[in-house]
């Protein structure tokens, strides 16, 4: 993705030289995988604008990126972790063990995906998650008996959906946005149909189950698609009774394209992602070490600078990439200005 550069004027925040006294100069980020092209973009950017090196973005996951988060303060350890939930207490005491008292909490905006289809196909306004998972999964409860999948059309095992056979484009393995697909769709749908209590019955472990429960079906009603929201749209283009996941920003550019779902009755915007109402979304976040600030150069810039209006605001770069807008970014932007600590 290619950048305009931006100007100091026009993001409030003025690019300064690296002036603190540190042997690392780079900002140092890891942790989830959902986080991570957001925050690859932000540092590209960054890069570009400051007169401080490009921060170095790592994945992991965010369980590992806190993980390296809370080992300790000093040159040798992590400065951000970027999360696709909230840092847990454990993680919080992990922390204060090794010296990480002070911990500044961002949140990024909102990740939400969305279910659409071809503006003339169609309408899937009764899904859930249960819905999702009957037409996807391998495996699932019929009469009480977990066998293997039998329906071929949605209105198989919902009167209130077409009679169209089941084809799904789905986010691939490789996509940021398979982790909430899997999360708050498919899991979901395992537990509310029962699935799930059936394979514990049946004899596997709760961590097996669990990894069954995301388990897809190969035999063509769900297709990866690895790449852009481009490659989902041509996709639904050439097939009429598909059903697409995309970002909310991505659908809403091309709403003279697709139609959208609802889920479990809600219909996703801005505001039903926002504020949790829309159950296929969830808050972003990425965490500061405040100790680092003014240490590392460039650690506090970069804060500001990832929810700048003009990066993380509803008509920047992280929303045509997906983000959800937070409406409360301005009440953000205060508090990392300020350096305001979690209590």
């Amino acid at each position: 993705m290619s950048f305009v550069k931006l100007t100091a004027s026009a993001i409030a925040i003025a690019a300064v030289s690296a002036t603190a006294a540190a042997a690392r100069d780079q900002v140092q980020v890891a942790g989830s995988s959902t986080v991570l092209p957001y925050a690859s973009i932000v540092a590209e950017a960054f890069g570009e604008n400051f007169d401080f090196p490009t921060p170095v973005v790592e994945s992991g996951g965010s369980s590992a990126g806190l993980k390296r988060f809370c080992q300790g303060v000093g040159e040798e350890h992590t400065d951000v972790a970027n999360a696709s939930r909230k840092i847990r207490d454990k993680e919080i005491a992990a922390c204060a063990e090794n010296g990480v008292t002070d911990i500044i909490e961002v949140r990024i905006g909102y990740d939400g995906i969305v279910f659409a289809s071809q503006l003339d196909g169609p309408a899937y306004n009764a899904f859930t998650p249960s819905d999702l998972f009957n037409a996807l999964a391998p495996k699932v409860v019929v009469d009480g008996a977990l066998v293997d999948n039998p329906y071929t059309q949605w209105a198989d095992f919902n009167a209130d959906l077409p009679a169209e056979d089941i084809l799904a484009f789905i986010p691939g393995t490789k996509h940021g946005t398979r982790e909430v697909f899997e999360e708050k769709v498919i899991a979901a749908g395992c537990e509310a149909t029962g699935a799930f209590e059936a394979m514990m019955a049946a004899g596997m472990s709760e961590d097996d189950a669990e990894d069954a429960c995301l388990a897809v079906a190969t035999d063509g009603r769900a297709v990866d698609i690895d790449g852009d929201y481009t490659e989902t749209l041509a996709s639904i283009d050439a097939n009429a009774n598909g059903i697409g996941v995309f970002g909310l920003a991505f659908y809403e550019n091309n709403t003279d394209k697709l139609k959208v779902a609802t889920m479990s009755g809600v219909e996703p915007s801005t505001e039903t992602i926002s504020t949790g109402e829309y159950p296929v979304s969830r808050p972003l976040f990425f965490y500061v070490k405040k100790a680092h600030i003014g240490v590392i150069p460039g650690l506090k810039e970069y804060a500001e600078f990832f929810i700048a209006d003009e990066i993380a605001g509803p008509d920047g770069p992280l929303a045509e990439y997906g983000l959800v807008s937070d409406p409360e970014l301005a009440a953000t932007q205060a508090a990392v200005a300020a350096e305001e600590t979690m209590q």
